[in-house]
């Protein structure tokens, strides 16, 4: 039986910033839509990522990370660089509200609802990614609101999956489906980010020669004409 790629978009989840300290001392960060509880007593979570992501790395070398759950008027400035960006050549908590859990794990607190600390317990290799499960050791509310779904992502902040992604479909997004290439009678123009998604409106001659996509740092050439 044929696989429709459409059909994943009724799995919704939440967005999470998911961090570690690598070896080296780099801090590393990602956001995943796969963090899952597992089991109560006690108290364990599940999160997949990338085999090659910084994060990835940072994790399986400590043992440990922070998961912090995101809330829906998140910054997309946060989104895009924790994200879209690579942590071996940015430091993603530069810019951004954060401190260390108790075994000096960076967290992410800016416009974060809750976070946990976790010690890893078990690792399961699923091919493209992996599959840490561990155990909670510290929980905490952090702030009031309504959590960030991966749904409310794609289908109001019109965000992009990004390719490492466990729920990445090649490219399948709802967002591609909102906003038709704009035809030359229509109205209102808009410009579309081809990394991440990203929709900067006002600019009906084009984008300034030194734009930068205020998500993903992309230039003007990866954005694409788009009527809304």
């Amino acid at each position: 039986m044929a696989i429709d790629r459409k059909a994943f978009r009724a799995l919704s989840s939440g967005l999470y910033a998911i961090s570690s300290l690598a070896q080296d001392g780099t801090r590393c960060g990602c956001i995943v839509n796969t963090l899952l509880q597992v089991a109560s007593d006690p108290a364990q979570l599940l999160v997949s990522l990338n085999k090659q992501n910084a994060t990835t790395r940072a994790i399986t070398e400590s043992g440990r990370f922070c998961a912090s759950a995101l809330s829906q008027d998140t910054a997309k400035e946060l989104i895009g660089t924790f994200g879209f960006m690579t942590s071996t050549e940015v430091d993603k908590f530069a810019d951004f509200a954060h401190d260390v859990c108790d075994s000096g794990t960076p967290r992410l607190s800016q416009d974060a609802l809750a976070t946990f600390e976790v010690k890893v317990d078990s690792t399961v290799d699923v091919g493209t990614h992996i599959v840490f499960i561990g155990t909670v050791l510290s929980a905490e509310v952090t702030g009031e609101g309504t959590p960030l779904t991966y749904d409310y992502y794609h289908r109001v902040m019109r965000g992009k999956t990004p390719a490492k992604a466990a729920a990445y479909n090649g490219g399948d997004d709802p967002s591609a489906d909102a906003a038709p290439a704009a035809e030359p009678d229509e109205k209102k123009v808009a410009w579309r980010c081809k990394v991440c998604g990203y929709i900067a409106e006002g600019y009906p001659d084009g984008l300034p020669e030194d734009w930068r996509c205020p998500m993903c740092g992309m230039g003007r050439d990866y954005f694409e004409k788009i009527s809304i």
